[in-house]
């Protein structure tokens, strides 16, 4: 039986707190699974979903990025992804008599959670310059509204096209080709805050900014691999199948991560009867606790010891690598002083990790933003390239470099041309096919797009999909960038943040989900999306559209592009893109390489997969067509007393930004989310009790940033470090505090104080 959307907010003063997990899923995770899904779609809609969620001929979880099998399960699906297809195939509905009966300034004091829960979109929606409501418009005067302010501007470089992970391959390829044919490369994306770290250092060590791993790498070939800095029991839970393979095979599994994650420990498979009546599968077989930000001097050190035991694949390093001498003398410099502080483990503990590598044939080195959102996150997996080309770890079966996407399409999106520095063969591919002149500057990532909507340089900003103002770092800053832009454009599902946050006009137009039928013009669609591992597959949905007003995502862009350009504006066919997708697929095979003859072979079940150079053939397009070594400098993170360093993560009831519930059962945590988890030990030291109530604050050059009333949980983590959840702590990171290199919000390493909370 379906519940109704709540109508008050939750009061965090239930709270509770038990002992964490020491597995996960299991039994629990199918009950709570489908426990949302007939909560919000009912019986019979739920059921029709969840069949045909991962197969073959239905559609792609509109969740993670992780791969399909070959040979699906009856239930392919996860706990986290059946509550993404809950939230997607609700029957709840926001429509005008909702946003009727709550104005703006009710939205904006209301939390994610509940915004999230009310349901979803159905027709589009206005607010106008000094409107306390949102108020229902037509789409064509939708698109007046959007174009009139596009043509408006001053420049193409004013306006700002944000795109989610969640964008299919079609719709991704009109946005950028809508996007640049109006000229700007102005295309920030949600990689920006995510993977743009594993890109940035891939690409300028194998040449390619993808994985060099396939599932079966995982499951069937290789004999170590080592998931550092990732959950993967709540941020990517059909990994635990793949990683249960492998163990059962024999595969050994090493986990380096500052918290004890329960699915870093045992997994209890719900399809097996071990996982239903057993004790699961151990995963781990060792576990290596390491502090926050201190990868890079791990890898290090475990690189130093490899080369002083010389137990490297010279052969390997000397025909297909550089730089590899220059290497060796950084790592001779090591200090073991400062690995020790940086990493907080003994000496011994690393050499134990050593041991398993040098009794491994194959290595496969995992990670996702416990690695990527730091300030040395380029130079972390730049050391990880180096640990894997020490003993030939790329381009054999069961080795290689595997970055967990942790959105749907999001390396998808890139393929087709999401990003602000496009490459200029890409750029030449565009001009050559469209007869457009491509914009060569490079344009805003995300981080660089709130600097210019604060500064007044952002006249129109354009979502496609995702919840940006949740997502993003330095949350006050960003709230009040949003709101000063002359027009913001949200293409969402559901109700979020964003909408809260709207610019001086805002408009928001409601667009189909993965779960939907497509019917254009041309007949039912379908549409592609790319996983983890560069394979290419369909997606088609199932259910009747959740309102008649709900557009696809290429059906938007096409009709926008028209009311811009003029029917088939540009020489472009915007009117039978929107037809017939097999038409935009076409034009994809003709500017993307490796997407040659992509009807046909999308059309084979499971798809194609891209090439990889580095994977299939040992080559690597870099500029010396080797495999770079890199140097890089140690920095240790040394915390003034009395400081924790924090890292923000996602409760189990959550993905990305979508708060399913208030429950993060792995950790213990009940009814609420406005926790910080701190190590006993630092709490006694600090003399704060657990359970006090304290305000989370961080210090920076321009004032402290504060995220009130959390209570505190007692918890096993990193000695000196911190967690909480995300978005409630993203106020504490400054909209400077990046990566280098790949300018990605540093989110897992700020430095913060307790106080006592205010309020």
């Amino acid at each position: 039986m379906t519940t109704r959307a709540p109508k008050d907010e939750h009061d965090e003063a239930g709270l509770r707190v038990g002992a964490p997990a020491t597995s996960a899923a299991g039994v629990p995770g199918v009950v709570h699974g489908l426990k949302d899904v007939l909560e919000q779609a009912g019986v019979r809609r739920g059921v029709k979903t969840l069949r045909v969620l991962n197969q073959q001929r239905g559609f792609d979880c509109p969740g993670c990025a992780w791969p399909e099998p070959g040979k699906p399960h009856l239930a392919e699906f996860c706990e986290n992804g059946a509550k993404a297809v809950a939230e997607e195939s609700t029957v709840r509905r926001v429509d005008a008599a909702f946003f009727a009966e709550h104005p703006i300034a009710d939205l904006g004091g209301r939390s994610d959670h509940w915004l999230g829960q009310q349901g979803r979109l159905t027709e589009p929606m206005l607010r106008d310059a000094g409107d306390t409501h949102y108020r229902p418009i037509g789409w064509d005067a939708a698109f007046d509204v959007i174009a009139d302010a596009l043509h408006g501007l001053a420049s193409p470089d004013d306006a700002v096209f944000y795109t989610s992970g969640r964008t299919s391959n079609e719709a991704a390829f009109l946005y950028q080709l809508f996007a640049r044919t109006l000229g700007t490369n102005n295309l920030p994306d949600c990689s920006n805050m995510c993977h743009e770290s594993s890109g940035a250092a891939l690409s300028e060590t194998i040449g390619i900014g993808k994985g060099s791993v396939s599932l079966t790498d995982i499951t069937d070939h290789a004999d170590l691999i080592v998931v550092v800095g990732q959950n993967p029991g709540t941020n990517h839970p059909r990994m635990l199948t793949a990683l249960e393979h492998a163990k059962r095979r024999g595969a050994r599994i090493v986990a380096v991560n500052p918290l004890p994650e329960a699915g870093l420990h045992t997994f209890k498979n719900p399809q097996t009867v071990r996982g239903v009546v057993g004790k699961g599968t151990l995963l781990s077989d060792l576990y290596l606790q390491i502090r926050l930000g201190g990868d890079l001097a791990f890898f290090q050190a475990v690189n130093r010891l490899l080369v002083d035991a010389d137990v490297v694949d010279h052969a390997f390093i000397d025909q297909f690598t550089t730089g590899y001498d220059d290497a060796i003398a950084a790592w001779q410099t090591l200090d073991w002083d400062d690995v020790g502080t940086a990493t907080g483990l003994r000496r011994e503990a690393i050499e134990a990790f050593v041991a398993e590598v040098r009794n491994a044939g194959s290595v496969i080195v995992c990670w996702a933003m416990g690695l990527t959102q730091h300030k040395k996150a380029v130079p972390t997996i730049r050391e990880i390239v180096n640990f894997l080309l020490l003993r030939g770890n790329i381009g054999r079966p069961g080795a290689g470099a595997c970055p967990v996407r942790g959105h749907s399409n999001v390396q998808g999106d890139r393929t087709m041309g999401i990003w602000e520095k496009p490459p200029a063969a890409f750029l030449d591919a565009l001009e050559t096919e469209f007869g457009i002149t491509a914009p060569r500057r490079p344009g805003h990532d995300t981080v660089d797009t709130i600097r210019a909507m604060r500064d007044g340089r952002v006249g129109v900003f354009m979502a496609m999909g995702g919840n940006f103002a949740a997502a993003t770092p330095d949350s006050e800053v960003t709230a009040a960038a949003l709101r000063a832009v002359p027009l913001t454009v949200h293409v969402s599902t559901k109700l979020n943040r964003s909408h809260a946050l709207a610019g001086q006009r805002s408009i928001i137009l409601p667009c189909l989900g993965r779960t939907e039928r497509d019917v254009q013009a041309g007949g039912e669609q379908f549409v592609t999306v790319e996983d983890s591992m560069s394979v290419v597959h369909a997606s088609r949905g199932t259910l009747r559209p959740g309102s008649d007003q709900l557009r696809s995502e290429v059906a938007i862009i096409c009709g926008l592009a028209r009311r811009v350009f003029g029917d088939d504006g540009a020489g472009i066919p915007w009117s039978s893109f929107a037809a017939d997708y097999t038409t935009v697929r076409e034009r994809i095979a003709r500017v993307v390489p490796g997407f040659d003859d992509y009807e046909a072979r999308v059309a084979v079940p499971g798809g194609f997969v891209l090439p990889h150079p580095p994977r299939d053939s040992r080559s690597f397009p870099t500029a010396s067509g080797k495999a770079q070594f890199s140097v890089n400098e140690l920095e240790v993170l040394r915390v003034p007393p009395g400081r924790l360093i924090l890292q923000t993560v996602r409760s189990h009831d959550q993905f990305n930004t979508t708060i399913y519930g208030l429950d993060d059962r792995y950790r213990g945590i009940r009814d609420g989310r406005r926790v910080v988890f701190v190590n006993p030990a630092d709490l006694a030291e600090l003399g704060i009790a657990d359970g006090a109530m304290v305000d989370l604050v961080s210090e920076w050059s321009d004032g402290d940033r504060r995220a009130s009333s959390f209570r505190v949980v007692s918890y096993p983590t990193a000695p000196g470090c911190a967690a909480a959840y995300f978005p409630e702590t993203n106020v504490l990171v400054p909209l400077d505090h990046t990566a280098e290199v790949s300018n990605t919000p540093a989110a897992k390493s700020v430095v913060i104080r307790l106080e006592p909370a205010a309020s």
